[in-house]
């Protein structure tokens, strides 16, 4: 039997887990290496590509700029959170906020010194990635549609950081990075819809709150048909072994979401739309395994590192 302390360390290690979003890193971690393997790094052996100690450095700093981002997120979201998330903001509550402060602070430094420690071209990258998660929290996240595009860059870059890295520019590249924004994007728009009530309530500008659901349905269905096109480019025009039916599944499943989403109209809906796309995401990064690496040799391939 665990005692009343240790049961308190456990809540306590538990809601800094949640706090930073562990698993939203994980995932993101996972599809960094996976990337790099066989996209980004693909001209290169793999073990070659898991043992580079600067990679590991690049994607450890990101890591921990982005635990640090939930951390202001959740320190500008939390009445928001009361409304539209009051489990995990319970949760949340285990650890003060002059404890998710300190850590949110440690968390930068030790990204932006990993980072350093890399090449000051990568620390000064990750300092202004740490700048503007700040910023989208603290200002752009209440207005409509800057807010959107923001919060869908700010998932990418840490992957054009690693494309820097391996300075391997391509066509294909830059085409995959387009289909995940999109669908990244679309994901944004459907829990401004999901979370409305805390929105509105505490006067965030977002799309639904501004111009209407309707409005903001129209705007994710334009954005849902624009992401067909990568995805056709991707499986017509370059040779991507049997990730193509991922792709092939995608257009499937977003036809479905198109119809799920004029059909969505509870808080409960929309959480499903979300969870939808957020498995689409991932089995995306999972199918990267099976992707063929000669997709990138349509690019410019340079096996020196920029930072």
């Amino acid at each position: 039997m665990l005692s009343r302390k240790q049961k308190i360390i456990l809540k306590k290690l538990f809601s800094i887990f949640s706090v930073v979003r562990g698993y939203n890193v994980a995932v993101v971690v996972l599809a960094q290496y996976l990337a790099s393997i066989f996209i980004f790094g693909s001209h290169l052996r793999a073990l070659d590509v898991v043992l580079n100690f600067h990679l590991f450095l690049i994607i450890l700093s990101s890591s921990f700029a982005i635990a640090s981002g939930y951390i202001i997120n959740n320190f500008y979201d939390s009445e928001k959170d009361l409304i539209n998330r009051p489990n995990k903001y319970n949760i949340d509550r285990f650890v003060s906020k002059a404890t998710q402060f300190r850590i949110y602070f440690a968390l930068n430094f030790l990204s932006a010194g990993l980072a350093f420690i890399v090449s000051w071209r990568a620390a000064v990258f990750i300092s202004v990635y740490i700048f503007l998660i700040w910023f989208y929290s603290h200002k752009l996240k209440k207005f409509p549609i800057i807010g959107n595009l923001t919060a869908s860059l700010l998932v990418v870059l840490p992957f054009f950081e690693i494309l820097m890295y391996f300075k391997n520019l391509s066509f294909g590249i830059f085409v995959h990075a387009a289909f995940l924004y999109l669908i990244i994007l679309i994901r944004e728009m459907v829990k401004d819809l999901e979370n409305l009530s805390g929105d509105f309530a505490n006067n965030y500008q977002t799309i639904p709150v501004r111009f209407g659901i309707k409005t903001a349905k129209r705007i994710i269905t334009f954005l849902t048909i624009l992401t067909i096109v990568p995805a056709v480019i991707l499986i017509h025009y370059f040779e991507i072994g049997y990730m193509a039916y991922y792709f092939y599944f995608s257009l499937v499943m977003l036809m479905i979401f198109i119809f799920q989403l004029w059909q969505s109209k509870t808080k409960k809906a929309y959480n499903a739309l979300h969870v939808s796309l957020k498995l689409l995401l991932i089995l995306g990064i999972l199918s990267i395994v099976l992707i063929d690496p000669k997709v990138i040799l349509h690019g410019k391939q340079l096996i020196q590192p920029l930072i």
